[in-house]
């Protein structure tokens, strides 16, 4: 199977201009492809997951990958799915995400000669004179129909301010400039992006009267509609630092039924044909196919050495046993010994009046005995040095006392 057929199959693609064009590209090797990334936080999430599978699906099928990293559009910030003006971010703060995004996508797409590269829109945009890209840029773009574009609709009752309202046009500029420099021909995106990224293909028509694609990715929810990987802990990081390796793994392998097979076949290399097996998985067979899920990401990530030993802990996790060995854990120094206050400390829940509902309901183990109470004290505890605390039935973590 070719490579946009493959894509197709897995359900990564949303739209795109010109299909029969872009499927001769990237099935024929000939695409220069371009994704931008924002450097907002000093790690990737779950939540480029799909972007970044794309691109190592195209670039393994001969394409050749450029990984933008928006240091320049950050500055701006994009209103696309917001509700209020994202935090300005100083140049130092950006330059050092941007360098912790370049480590982690190294494990997605290949960056030696010949292979992806990685560029910064801060080269550029930051040099520009205003004046001379309102002229040359600006001219191209209509104010109408940009304020009908959807990225720009949510913003407008909340108020745009001016700043954002640039946006379009930096990234449409990028591309016009990627298009120059190497040859780009061909934008991959978020099916959010779709009216921005439309903007840079019109504006390398206009100015160089050339064609340019655009192919636009499905948008990964969870079956209820939330954003994949958004937990009560905030969202599920790339780097082992923020969230552990069991943490990742344990994530996936809590995965609604209804989300394994979509999120094998799009987050996942695995066959089709052998996916194709699982959709027929119930019962324990399902709980199969979760781990499948949750190794082959790990593994993906933080590789397979960690993918095995998240595996072992939660298969013991989920037999019952505690697992201490590589159970996520918790150091505190000093402070109470309530175990609200531990709860909360130890981010199993985000409250207090959380942490209270959920030990009366029953829902809250420690060294394997269930409390209720919810002025319950672990000062015994703190005086053995540690115990175990089991959230619900499937989440553990050990907290150690100093």
């Amino acid at each position: 199977m070719k490579v946009y057929d493959e894509l197709r199959a897995r359900g990564l693609i949303a739209q795109t201009t010109g299909e029969s064009e872009v499927r001769e590209m990237v099935n024929g090797g000939a695409a220069v492809f371009y994704v931008g990334f924002d450097p907002t936080a000093d790690s990737l999430t779950v939540g480029h997951f799909v972007p970044l599978i794309v691109m190592r699906h195209l670039q393994k099928a001969g394409n050749k990958p450029i990984a933008l990293i928006g240091g320049g559009t950050t500055l701006v910030g994009d209103p696309t799915d917001k509700t209020e003006m994202r935090r300005v971010m100083t140049p130092e703060t950006i330059e050092r995400n941007a360098e912790c995004f370049r480590r982690q996508m190294t494990r997605f797409l290949d960056f030696s000669e010949g292979g992806a590269i990685m560029v910064n829109n801060a080269d550029w945009l930051t040099k520009l004179n205003y004046v001379d890209f309102l002229r040359d840029v600006g001219v191209h773009f209509s104010v109408n129909r940009m304020l009908a574009a959807e990225c720009y609709k949510s913003r407008l009752q909340k108020g745009l301010s001016f700043l954002e309202f640039n946006y379009m046009l930096m990234q449409s500029y990028d591309y016009l400039l990627l298009h120059e420099r190497y040859g780009c021909n061909l934008q991959c995106g978020g099916d959010d992006q779709w009216s921005n990224m439309l903007g840079g293909t019109e504006l390398i028509r206009r100015k160089l009267g050339r064609d340019a694609h655009t192919l636009t990715l499905t948008l990964l929810l969870t079956s209820s509609g939330g954003k994949m990987g958004k937990t009560a802990k905030g969202a599920v990081w790339l780097d082992p630092e923020k969230t552990p390796p069991h943490d990742f793994y344990q994530y996936f392998r809590n995965t609604d039924d209804a989300d394994v097979i979509p999120y094998l076949k799009r987050l996942t290399f695995v066959p089709l044909d052998e996916i194709a097996a699982m959709e027929h998985w119930r019962g324990e067979r399902l709980n199969e196919a979760k781990e499948r899920l949750a190794y082959e990401l790990t593994a993906l990530c933080h590789g397979k050495g960690e993918a095995e030993k998240a595996k072992e802990t939660a298969r013991a996790l989920f037999s019952g046993g505690p697992g201490e060995g590589d159970m996520p854990s918790t150091t505190l120094c000093g402070g109470g010994t309530l175990l609200t206050d531990i709860l909360v400390a130890c981010s199993l829940v985000a409250s207090k009046s959380e942490a209270r509902r959920l030990i009366t309901q029953g829902g809250v183990e420690v060294d394997g005995q269930r409390v209720t109470d919810p002025l319950a004290d672990l000062a015994d505890k703190r005086g053995a040095g540690s115990c175990v605390i089991r959230k619900g039935k499937k989440i553990y973590h050990k907290v150690v006392f100093t």
